[in-house]
């Protein structure tokens, strides 16, 4: 499908912007990516989202740029409508697929966050844990919202919500040695992560981990520099 004058920018580790990455994929949609560097801002970028002059992501479609990923989302899936659905027919499991996206944004990345910015073992096994309470109840309705996760061929706004995250999660482990999902905890996640992994768009999206751990590593110096100079 013609991307109609579409143009993407966004980081290349960015999970909101590898969300949105796949959901043009899943419709069919083309569109020209604009690589951003995160720590220097193009004019694009800024003229483009004025209120946060950040990435993660902006869609410029037809010149009229749409800022953030939830409105980028609901607008694809809005203009391409044609495509296949994001959102389940019913307007209850739309409301429970939004519920649960919402909640993977709201208590899933602020928790991979805090592992990614502890600064000693303990202070991580501690966000480990939390993190796994914040699990617990996405593995318990996991079923409701994921029509995938139950051997369904079409990925949905769930899914995109939760997959986007999932390489930040192995990053996780190859440089702390932590495991979030495993079988043992949560084998239902476990199980759909898996299938996730070796569907089209997420291979076409995925990160080089070197460039994960690159920018990593650059976001712990930043907030350490910024610790030391609270702390004076």
């Amino acid at each position: 499908m013609a991307g109609e004058d579409l143009q993407l920018l966004g980081g290349l580790v960015s999970p909101f912007t590898l969300r949105v990455r796949m959901a043009l994929h899943v419709k069919g949609v083309s569109y020209e990516y604009l690589e951003q560097d995160l720590w220097d801002k193009s004019e694009l970028l800024l003229a483009s989202n004025p209120v946060h002059k950040k990435v993660p992501v902006v869609l410029i479609h037809a010149g009229k740029p749409i800022c953030e990923s939830v409105a980028i989302m609901q607008y694809v899936e809005e203009v391409w409508a044609s495509a296949p659905s994001l959102l389940p027919a019913d307007p209850y499991d739309r409301a429970v697929t939004r519920f649960w996206a919402a909640y993977v944004d709201d208590k899933l990345f602020p928790a991979w966050l805090a592992i990614l910015c502890a600064a000693t073992e303990e202070e991580r096994a501690q966000k480990l844990a939390a993190m796994l309470a914040v699990l617990a109840p996405m593995e318990e309705a996991f079923s409701a919202c994921s029509a995938f996760s139950s051997g369904g061929d079409s990925i949905g706004y769930f899914d995109l919500a939760l997959g986007c995250q999932l390489f930040w999660l192995d990053a996780l482990r190859e440089m702390f040695d932590v495991m979030v999902i495993d079988e043992g905890r949560t084998p239902r996640l476990a199980a759909w992560t898996k299938r996730f992994l070796e569907t089209e768009a997420a291979k076409m999206v995925k990160p080089p981990m070197s460039s994960m751990l690159e920018y990593a590593g650059q976001l712990r110096a930043r907030w350490a520099a910024d610790d030391t100079a609270a702390a004076k």
